[in-house]
């Protein structure tokens, strides 16, 4: 299902892509909720990807610092492939995240305006009830999420100066200077990986939430 839908929007010119996605998603039963599942699942699944992708760059890192004798070219070349992957994770991370931001907000826009429709008085106000609780969800997992998009910029910052520095600087004496910036990079790296962990739970339990009303 998934699979058609992003065929069709592909197809489909860039402006308004997301209406008509959506759109033609109802139209075969694939609801906003459905979507919005789907979509905390890709981040979920994104941000694992990236602390896996994190920590091999870390480990890279490790192996620079320790480097005594051998093909420094060969560590550079690894920890530039090592910086380049980092951004691709990162970069699919932002993505899925606005991606659910972009759904949730045509739900809960949806959600308000069918209030409206109710005649059953106690109906209207248990569904109102039930928007506030999920949206107040939402919120909370997107900030988390958030955070650790954030706790990214830095650690790729590092990674970018390291791979620069040893660029144009291949010898032993730059590995050195590169040891004094090591303590900073490797502990960003474990605040980055606790907060990805804390967003990957806060996804799974928002999930269950969804799943459970």
């Amino acid at each position: 299902m998934r699979m058609f839908l992003a065929t069709l929007c592909a197809a489909l010119v860039l402006t308004g892509c997301q209406s008509a996605y959506y759109a033609a998603a109802e139209q075969v039963g694939y609801h906003k909720r459905e979507i919005l599942v789907d979509r905390v699942e890709d981040a979920r699944d994104a941000q694992a990807d990236a602390e896996e992708q994190f920590v091999s760059a870390q480990e890279q890192l490790m192996t620079l610092i320790a480097f005594d004798g051998g093909d420094l070219q060969r560590v550079y070349d690894d920890l530039a492939a090592e910086y380049e992957a980092s951004v691709d994770a990162a970069d699919r991370v932002s993505a899925r995240i606005d991606a659910i931001v972009d759904v949730a907000e045509a739900l809960f826009d949806e959600w308000d305006a069918e209030l409206a429709e109710y005649s059953n008085e106690r109906l209207r106000a248990d569904s109102e009830r039930k928007l506030r609780e999920t949206r107040r969800r939402y919120e909370s997992l997107v900030k988390v999420m958030r955070r650790s998009e954030q706790r990214m910029e830095p650690v790729l910052a590092a990674l970018k100066d390291n791979v620069l520095y040893l660029k144009h600087n291949l010898n032993a004496r730059a590995v050195s200077a590169l040891k004094l910036e090591f303590r900073q990079i490797d502990q960003d790296i474990d605040l980055l990986v606790a907060e990805v962990r804390k967003a990957i739970a806060s996804s799974d339990e928002f999930i269950d939430s969804l799943q459970a009303d």
